[in-house]
Parts: C-alpha cells; sequence; structure tokens
C-alpha cells in the first residue's frame, strides 16, 4: 500500500511540473517580447536573471521549507518596495532584525497581489541555499541590492523545480526566441 501512495505522488509531482511547463509555455510570447526574464529553480535554490535575450547572472537562493511554500508557476514583479516591514513580527523596515531585509520584489503568486511572495533579502545570510522559508525567495542582501534596480515591475518570473540548465529553461519558456 506504501508503495501504491509513493507512485501516486510522484504522479501527481510529475503532473504538476508539467504543467508548471505547460502554463509558463503559453506565455512565451510574452517572455519573448521582454527585455528581462527571472527563472527561480527550487531543485538548485538558484536565480537565474535574464536581460536583453542573454543570462546576466545567477545567485543562490533559499525557497520554503516545504514544497508547496514556494509556489511553482509563472508570475510577474507587481510592486518593489525598500525597507517594508515585517508585520507579523511588529518589525520597521530598515531595522537590522527584520527577516525581509531592506529590499522587497513582490510576486503576484497563487492571486496576491505582491504582498505575500517576494524575492528579497534576509537577516539570516546562512540561510541562503537551504529550504527554510515560509514561501517567498531569499537572496544575500548584496545580492537583492543588485538585482533590484535592475528589475521592472511587469518582469516575468518563472518558479520550477528541473534538471534543466537555466538556458534550457528559458528556451522552454520562449524566451529569447524571435
Amino acid at each position: 500500500m506504501r508503495k501504491i501512495i509513493l507512485r501516486a505522488a510522484a504522479l501527481c509531482l510529475a503532473a504538476i511540473i508539467s504543467i508548471s511547463y505547460t502554463a509558463s509555455a503559453a506565455n512565451a510570447s510574452e517572455n519573448a517580447t521582454s527585455g528581462d526574464l527571472i527563472i527561480i529553480n527550487k531543485k538548485t535554490n538558484q536565480l537565474a536573471y535574464f536581460h536583453n535575450g542573454k543570462l546576466e547572472k545567477t545567485y543562490s537562493v533559499a525557497t520554503g521549507k516545504t514544497w508547496s511554500d514556494t509556489p511553482v508557476g509563472f508570475f510577474k514583479i507587481v510592486n518593489k518596495i525598500k525597507n517594508r516591514p515585517y508585520y507579523t513580527g511588529h518589525i520597521a523596515g530598515g531595522a537590522p532584525n527584520n527577516p525581509l531585509g531592506s529590499l522587497w520584489l513582490g510576486l503576484n503568486a497563487n492571486g496576491t497581489t505582491g504582498d505575500t511572495y517576494a524575492i528579497h533579502g534576509n537577516n539570516s545570510e546562512d540561510s541562503i541555499g537551504k529550504y527554510v522559508s515560509h514561501g517567498c525567495v531569499r537572496m544575500h542582501n548584496a545580492d537583492i541590492e543588485e538585482l533590484f534596480d535592475k528589475v521592472a515591475v511587469g518582469t516575468s518570473v518563472t518558479i520550477t523545480y528541473s534538471s534543466k540548465t537555466f538556458e534550457e529553461l528559458a528556451k522552454v519558456y520562449g524566451y529569447g526566441q524571435p
């Protein structure tokens, strides 16, 4: 019985990944006309930033503690906030103990408006590369500072779980195609 349940779970996971690829590929024409694309691979805890059709840089990140914490799919950067307060912990924006760091790139993941999921800094640099967040994508503070000014509201963000290279994933998503 346990083997049947494990096989069913594996099939469900494969279906979710396939749906993510299909949904992202459906937006290929939109990506192809965009100058920027961010791909986050939960398998490797890496973020790739593409600009004008080329991979500009990759960064180590931290993602959700569990599979479902960081959503897989095709999203947009919908807001950019400096010194966002950590409302849950009643911590002021810009405070050294703010777990969000000083920069926030809000995502419209799972029907939200950029206030729930984000790419942001952190106050625990050793968490990068691990599965530790409640759903956001954490970056080293120096890395989010570098990325923040480059990324515009409206930039496409794809979060996936894949063994493909970032260049292969960008091609799957139609990025850089004429």
